[in-house]
């Protein structure tokens, strides 16, 4: 292609709302364009690498024996309200309701159709197993779009669901895409760090995220520095705390007026104490049962965890007006004694459990309690009472008594065994060997394709633009003519760029009537691999410049050899 006939729209200047370099760089390299909140058009530049994003994982998929299909992006929302995931979603779905009255929603994800899918056409286990996959946009209404394409509203994901017959087949079709990941993250030039992960919305029995290590990334990754376990922060478990001893005996409870004083750190600052002398009591509604959650002042509640302890289902944080009518106090001043004999169940964390003593809210406006001891003052054992493993891991912690590390990173990709949880809702049954009605086991893949793009950008970049993996860039190579205005200068260009194209080479020529400054600060930004430059100094020795974009210096080849070393350096930069 020529640069004069394509719209790329390059800016100088760092765009005010762009809080990371992806997002920056893909709006200067004048790649995509923002049309709202979330919500992006991907030119021509940025549209090129999605397109050869997917292309390798359809290849991959293919290779893997997964079968394409195309699902409906609109979704009747009945099979949402089969599985209960309507609830799950809740407002992050996008809703519609059509002329006849029939509600819809724009499809996040799509286990709810292909399971209706194969219900409708799998009647023997001789059918089984199976794997289809899809390349499609998703859509979800995040409540803060944000980081460009990391999470918007509206994206492009692949996502694949497979059917068995069994949990060997199941677990074989796993490791196939297990493995099939890391051929496409590799070969889409992404280091990646594969950890445990919770199923989530998703729901079954297990699961791995494939992670792109990088400062900017919204997961945390926890990992042992000897590479023993790696999780992310949903799923990281950790050793519960020794159980501490007093060194005198502790007072007895003592009830202390704090007036308007409902928050951890204006509690400690009035009573002059620390948060991890503080026992914190969160109360959630799940239906119309009340679940306590206990953790120290300075940990933050697992909600993924504390859902699976909890049973499972829909739970979320109670509202003020059950909480006042559960503890007699307002918001902030809930704590743990006396509280289970009114609550339906309280899940008390290792951590609280192992206090010797702490402070905490009296269930009274206004009153918190000095001098709480973990089961004298409150009960650790009972028939609604369980200590379990419910925070997030954090700082100074350890797992199998190894000390636990933390990065930030990007999910790319991830791999989930779902079980029967849709099958049985959709009755996507099949008959066994001895004729019984069985429901099918099924596992779910699911890559995020415009998140790729992104984690590249953030994996590959320096202070002058992108630096484009070889497989992933738009162009492999671009074609940079110095003195347009030059007949054999242009002449010379215009040969090399055909050549590049009959030998199956993706090439850009700078054709544009621009000074040689402009140009290779343009080639920069927009991150093509390799630059050949053709000027009228070096031409005049039979030489152009060939020059790496990740490298600072080129180097002179002959125009006759042109070819050849471009084929060099496109091998080198796949190997």
């Amino acid at each position: 292609m020529r640069y004069s006939r394509i719209l790329i729209p390059t800016i100088k200047e760092v765009p005010a709302d762009a809080e990371i370099i992806s997002h920056q760089l893909l709006l200067r390299a004048g790649m995509m364009r923002k049309i709202a909140s979330g919500t992006y058009t991907y030119l021509l530049l940025g549209w090129r690498s999605l397109l050869k994003i997917t292309s390798i994982v359809r290849e991959e998929m293919n290779a893997a024996g997964a079968q394409e299909i195309m699902m409906p992006s609109l979704q009747p929302m009945e099979l949402w309200q089969q599985t209960g995931r309507n609830v799950d979603y809740g407002e992050t779905m996008c809703h519609l309701t059509d002329r006849h009255g029939r509600e819809n929603v724009l499809a996040p994800t799509a286990e709810e159709v292909v399971t209706f899918l194969a219900a409708g056409e799998i009647n023997s286990y001789k059918q089984l197993p199976f794997n289809l996959y899809q390349i499609s946009p998703k859509y979800r209404d995040e409540f803060r779009p944000r980081f460009g394409p990391i999470r918007s509203r509206e994206f492009i994901m692949k996502d694949a669901y497979s059917f068995h017959s069994s949990p060997e087949s199941l677990e074989e079709t796993y490791r196939v895409m297990y493995d099939t990941y890391c051929k496409i993250f590799a070969r889409c030039g992404l280091e990646y760090v594969i950890v445990e992960a919770e199923t989530g919305e998703m729901g079954g029995s297990g699961s791995h995220q494939f992670t792109i290590p990088c400062e900017s990334g919204e997961d945390t990754i926890v990992y042992t520095q000897d590479g023993s376990y790696a999780a992310n922060i949903e799923r990281a478990s950790v050793d519960p705390v020794a159980k501490q001893t007093a060194n005198e005996e502790i007072p007895a409870m003592e009830e202390v007026h704090t007036p308007n004083v409902g928050t951890i750190e204006a509690v400690c600052d009035f009573l002059k104490t620390k948060p991890e002398q503080m026992i914190k009591t969160l109360l959630y509604s799940k239906d119309d049962k009340i679940i306590v959650a206990l953790v120290r002042g300075d940990h933050e509640v697992n909600e993924e965890k504390f859902k699976i302890v909890a049973g499972g289902g829909k739970i979320e944080l109670a509202p003020w007006f059950k909480i006042v009518d559960t503890t007699d106090a307002k918001v902030g001043f809930a704590g743990p004694v006396g509280l289970s004999k009114h609550v339906d169940k309280m899940i008390i964390d290792h951590s609280v459990a192992a206090m010797v003593v702490g402070v905490t809210g009296a269930n009274k406006t206004d009153y918190h309690i000095k001098n709480v001891v973990p089961g004298r003052d409150f009960q650790l054992e009972g028939d609604n009472i369980i200590v379990a493993d419910i925070r997030n891991a954090c700082e100074g912690d350890t797992y199998n008594g190894k000390k636990l590390l933390f990065k930030k990173g990007i999910e790319v990709g991830q791999v989930f065994k779902l079980g029967t949880k849709y099958s049985e809702k959709l009755n996507a049954k099949y008959l066994d060997e001895n004729n019984v009605e069985k429901a099918c086991l099924m596992g779910c893949y699911g890559i995020g394709i415009n998140r790729i793009l992104a984690s590249a950008i953030e994996l590959n970049n320096d202070k002058d633009g992108i630096i484009w993996p070889i497989n992933i860039a738009p162009f492999e190579v671009i074609v940079t003519c110095v003195n347009h205005d030059d007949e054999e200068v242009a002449k010379a260009a215009e040969d090399i760029y055909q050549k590049l194209l009959k030998n199956n080479i993706d090439a850009l020529l700078d054709d544009r009537p621009l000074r040689a400054g402009g140009k290779f600060k343009d080639a920069d930004l927009i991150g093509i691999p390799i630059r050949i430059t053709v000027g009228k100094r070096s031409l005049a020795d039979g030489n152009v410049e060939v020059k790496l974009r990740r490298e600072s210096e080129g180097e002179k080849v002959k125009v006759e050899n042109t070819l050849v070393r471009v084929n060099e350096l496109i091998n080198k930069l796949r190997s």
